[in-house]
């Protein structure tokens, strides 16, 4: 056994977990209690699902998993929130202020 074999996934380990009701549960009601605010769908890594991040007007911000990019544009439609792809548009200034807020708060 190799020094790092222990912490490497076997071939037979479970899948990552995928989006479950209360994902979707959670930015809907994040949405409707927030104004301005904009979806941005996150590519399936190797380590996670799909992501939609949620951006209000003030740079907060939230992420859960989706079933997929197609579940996204359809869960944006029916909310009629704006959905970017965030590989081809990035993330907007205001949630890097927003995190630098609030990173700044906690170290007071």
């Amino acid at each position: 056994m190799g020094l790092f074999d222990r912490f490497r996934r076997s071939r037979g380990s479970a899948p990552a977990r995928g989006a479950t009701d209360a994902d979707i549960t959670h930015l809907t009601e994040w949405a409707r209690s927030r104004r301005g605010v904009e979806a941005y769908v996150e590519p399936r890594t190797t380590v996670t699902e799909t992501t939609v991040v949620l951006i209000a007007h003030d740079g907060e911000w939230t992420r859960r998993r989706v079933a997929g990019p197609e579940a996204a544009a359809k869960w944006a439609r029916k909310l009629a929130i704006p959905l970017y792809d965030v590989q081809k548009v990035g993330y907007p200034q205001r949630m890097r202020d927003y995190t630098a807020r609030q990173r700044a708060r906690r170290t007071d």
